[in-house]
């Protein structure tokens, strides 16, 4: 079996998965707050008592918010912020004796579904996470794509595709720059722009003004041209909560063929099919099958 760990905001999940992707054991804590060797060591206890129920020694895989960054060997980009700066795989490669493989929680995502979720049997496959922040992962048969600056599928911090007058030049992003996709199409945003039109505060579960959702759609679709007219995926997974907008799986698709470079759009937008739990299988996906634990 193989180990998946999700290392969350609030949350470390980790779960023991067998060769057929079935989950055979399954158990979380809740993430220490701003102490870092407290975080590693919850992630080393999760796992040897994983290990001690199954009675095996497996491979571990961890998905993080942030990337190890390849200038440094530290993490960057983690909303975690005690994990900035921080050699994660070196120590927990040490509190585990044995090597732990390391990658974003949106590539994490991508994989699970690339492998056998909603995208099995595609080539080429773009996660999207929808949620708190916009975050994808770029997977080609079966393997993630990482690239040189470990930001392979960071559409988010791209400025939204051809934007409307009203919409230039567009929130502010926690980046510090102005018009990220994010600060448009991200749960907080969502709210921002429904309080700035209607004048009330409302969750995006909660909106149910037609008009809205189609603006939302309009964006969303343009966003995604934007990979598809470079990066030509089979498909597009949606997951985060907003990916449960069932509405999106018509509006945005009826809207990508104003903006793909194509007289046909074949790219296929669907939801995930393991919902919250695909994080901590893609983690456990970052090993191939016959992996020896200690090499």
């Amino acid at each position: 079996m193989r180990i998946g760990v999700d290392l969350g905001g609030t949350k470390i999940e980790a779960v023991a998965m067998d060769a057929q992707g079935t989950i055979r054991l399954r158990r979380r804590v809740a993430t220490p707050q701003t102490d870092y060797a407290a975080t590693v060591q919850a992630v080393r206890d999760l796992v040897l008592g994983i290990e001690a129920e199954a009675g095996e020694t497996c491979t571990v895989g961890v998905g993080t918010p942030g990337a190890i960054s390849p200038a440094t060997g530290l993490i960057k980009n983690a909303n975690s912020t005690c994990l900035i700066g921080q050699p994660l795989d070196r120590d927990l490669a040490t509190a585990l004796d044995r090597p732990v493989r390391l990658a974003n929680d949106a590539d994490c995502f991508a994989l699970s579904e690339a492998v056998d979720g909603a995208a099995a049997g595609a080539r080429s496959v773009f996660g999207v996470i929808l949620g708190t922040g916009v975050g994808g992962g770029l997977v080609w048969q079966q393997q993630l794509i990482h690239g040189p600056n470990a930001i392979a599928g960071e559409w988010g911090h791209n400025p939204l595709p051809w934007p409307h007058d009203s919409e230039r030049p567009g929130p502010r992003c926690y980046c510090g720059k102005r018009g990220c996709i994010e600060a448009f199409l991200s749960g907080p945003a969502i709210s921002a722009s429904y309080a700035a039109s209607h004048g009330r505060q409302r969750a995006p579960a909660e909106i149910t003004d037609d008009l809205f959702w189609l603006t939302y759609a309009d964006r969303l679709a343009r966003a995604l041209v934007s990979v598809i007219n470079v990066l030509d995926p089979e498909v597009v997974v949606l997951g985060g909560g907003l990916s449960n907008i069932d509405r999106l799986y018509r509006d945005v698709p009826e809207r990508l063929p104003a903006w793909v470079f194509s007289d046909h759009v074949a790219t296929r937008l669907v939801r995930a099919k393991h919902g919250d739990s695909s994080g901590v299988r893609g983690a456990a996906w970052l090993w191939p099958p016959d992996s020896d634990p200690r090499s």
